[in-house]
């Protein structure tokens, strides 16, 4: 068997503990969202929008059934949500968002990515000064005229409408993401949105290379291993 017998079990063991992560990230998300409002997609958008997304990540239906189940009973887990942000290599910006159930451990742990990568962590809102948080929609499409008709017909408040290479994608504050959602799907009916989230855009980007670049991936993937995270967002070009 030798060395290719020994890529094949390690790029299946990475394959694995990559999914345990992603079903651990969905199973908390569709928890504390169920657990927070009904535990029921048809009657909690919320609840429907993230079960539509776990599912395109090809999360199984059984991780997703559970994490909805169990929120429906009594008891579980109590996750609260944390938001970390600061400085990494090169003066580049990052946002760390969490859910967890021991505050003091993911605060540990996020401080130890930062740490051994030369970054700093910095005080509430000191890199969320530099993003743009937005609800986005994306799918694919051409008539602008007519999304933006859309949601003025379904009274949201739009940011920004875009269209690029076959692609529409429409910018709202975060709280009228469902509203934008209902209103774009009851104009146009069966279109399969591609993203709908809520996320931190930043204003500008940044360019790292050598150590920086290096010490900077180091931290994403770190901060990618904390189980507690659920996002990373940043201002760094990764390249391709």
């Amino acid at each position: 068997m030798g060395r290719n017998f020994e890529n094949r079990k390690n790029a299946i063991f990475k394959t694995a503990a990559q999914k345990t992560k992603l079903y651990s990230k969905y199973g908390k998300q569709l928890y504390v969202i169920a657990k927070n409002g009904v535990p029921d997609p048809e009657a909690n958008p919320a609840l429907r929008s993230m079960v539509e997304k776990a599912k395109k990540d090809q999360v199984p239906s059984h991780v997703i059934e559970k994490a909805i189940q169990k929120a429906a009973g009594m008891g579980g887990e109590d996750f609260q949500s944390a938001r970390y942000e600061g400085f990494g290599p090169g003066g580049s910006l990052v946002i760390v968002d969490c859910l967890t159930d021991n505050m003091t451990r993911t605060i540990a742990e996020i401080r130890n990515c930062f740490n051994k990568t030369g970054s700093k962590l910095g005080s509430a809102g000191s890199a969320a000064l530099y993003f743009d948080h937005l609800a986005v929609l994306s799918f694919k499409g051409e008539n602008e005229e007519q999304v933006l008709e859309a949601m003025i017909n379904g009274d949201v408040n739009v940011e920004d409408i875009e269209c690029n290479d076959g692609k529409v994608t429409v910018f709202a504050p975060p709280g009228e993401l469902y509203k934008a959602r209902a209103a774009l799907l009851e104009a146009l009916p069966g279109t399969e949105l591609e993203a709908q989230e809520i996320t931190f855009l930043p204003q500008a980007n940044k360019s790292l290379d050598g150590d920086d670049l290096t010490a900077f991936q180091k931290l994403v993937d770190m901060l990618n291993d904390c189980d507690d995270v659920q996002d990373v967002y940043h201002n760094v070009d990764m390249p391709a």
